[in-house]
Order: structure tokens, then sequence, then C-alpha cells
């Protein structure tokens, strides 16, 4: 779609050094774990489905997280989470595609490698069992699904509006997101999953992203039909303290995951 207007200042920043960003290398193919599998596995431990992401920093936050990214991974899993979200975007987010090998090593869980993907090229940067593609900013979503999934990558398309579901589900997206937070102020409103959601067909997973803080937002957004939910601030800010310590991580998690 690559629509830019209107964007936010940061989130423009980070279209430009996407941009600019290289190819990964020799080609990526990976045997991927099952997300939706993953989700129903949860469901049936009477879990509530949570990927909990490991973000060094954002345009949204002060200061950069350094704690061991496998540390706190394997914090996230003893806590519940039914899959992890690791940054590998460098320039705003301070992601590695080192962080993310190491923690897919570690765990055995579904790792989405979260970045800001354009171009065929940048799928052969490293084995993730997911990569994120968003609607908005792909000029040929059905060609960049496609090729992702000939290297065996299973992929979340993000969407914001009904406009960018229906164009997700068109390109054949089977795993669909929306993203609370809008791209123009960064504001966060939850409301936007509960407006957007009925535009995705029953047969996608469906995963609420952003501004999931605590129980309430867990049900809230479970009663407007999310099969999933992707948190990382309520667990990476609640869980850090002035000697980075890592423990926090798996006690966050358990709050959201055992509702």
């Amino acid at each position: 779609m690559n629509d830019t207007e209107a964007l936010a200042p940061a989130v423009q920043s980070i279209l430009e050094s996407a941009r600019e960003r290289g190819a990964g290398g020799e080609r990526v193919d990976v045997d991927a774990r099952s997300l939706p599998a993953a989700i129903e596995r949860a469901e049936a431990d009477g879990r509530v489905p949570v990927i909990a992401e490991i973000k060094p920093t954002s345009p949204t936050t002060e200061g950069k997280r350094r704690e061991d990214p496998v540390a706190l991974a394997e914090g996230m899993v003893d806590g519940g989470a039914t899959a992890l979200s690791v940054l590998t975007e460098p320039d705003h987010f301070g992601g590695t595609p080192e962080d993310l090998r190491a923690v897919r090593e570690a765990v055995d869980v579904p790792v989405l490698r979260k970045d800001f993907i354009l171009r065929e090229e940048q799928l052969d940067t490293v084995e993730a069992d997911v990569i994120l593609l968003i609607a908005r900013f792909v000029d040929d979503l059905a060609g960049l699904l496609e090729a992702a999934r000939e290297r065996g990558f299973q992929v979340l398309v993000e969407t914001h509006t009904e406009a960018e579901v229906e164009a997700a589900v068109a390109a054949g997206a089977d795993i669909i997101g929306i993203n609370n937070r809008d791209l123009g102020q960064l504001a966060v409103d939850l409301g936007t999953f509960e407006r957007v959601s009925d535009a995705v067909p029953g047969s996608a997973t469906l995963i609420a992203e952003s501004g999931i803080s605590d129980g309430e937002d867990v049900t809230r957004m479970r009663e407007a039909g999310a099969d999933a939910l992707l948190v990382g601030s309520a667990i990476m800010d609640l869980s850090r303290d002035a000697d980075g310590d890592t423990s926090g991580v798996e006690e966050n998690t358990r709050a959201l995951t055992q509702q």
C-alpha cells in the first residue's frame, strides 16, 4: 500500500532506515514452529495466548534496556508466554538479528521477527518462525507474503484500518494483527481493535497489538475476538529495576496469561 502521508516523524524515520537497509545475505529457509498451534495449546492449558515482546527501546520509550535477551525470553516463557517477538530493527529499536537467533536457540516456542521488511531480499536476514509485514508499507503485499512462505516463514500481517484488513485478506494473509497505536500521533486506542476486528474473517488467526497493560485490557481484547495478544511494554517496563534485574519478567507475563 505504501501510503506514507500523515505519518509521525518517528515512523517516517523508521521507514527511511528500512528503505536504506540492504539485503540480509544468502537465502534463508526455515522449518517454522506453528504459531496457530501454539495458540491452541495455550487455550487448551487455560492460558491467555500472549506473544511477549523483547524490545530494547522504541521511539515511544526513554532509554535503552540492556538486559540479556535470552534471560528475558526464558523468563517470559516460564511465565506462560505462548510465543515471543524479538525486535531486529537496529536504528530505532536497538534490536539485532543476533538477539533473535540467540533467543530462538534458547526456547521452544514460536519466535516472531519484529522489523520493517519492505523487500524480498530483507527476508534473508535470520531464521524466525514468523515475520511481520505491515500492510500500509508494503507495495506488493501478496508477492512478499508468497516469498516469505516459500522460505518457510509464517507471516503476521499488521493492519490499522478496515481497508488494510481487506488488503491483507485479498493478499492471502491468514494471521492478521490489528495495532491499536496509530501511525500519525502514535496514540493508543484499544477501540481500534474493537472497530476493525469484525472485518477479519473467522478463519484467520487474529492478534491484538499495542496498549495492552493489565487484566482489564486482556479481557477487553479477548471479548472483541482476539485469539492472541502481542504485549511489549507492560512486560518489559515493569520487569526492569535499577540493577537490570530480569526476574520480574516471569511474574509480569504470568499476570497477563493467567486471567
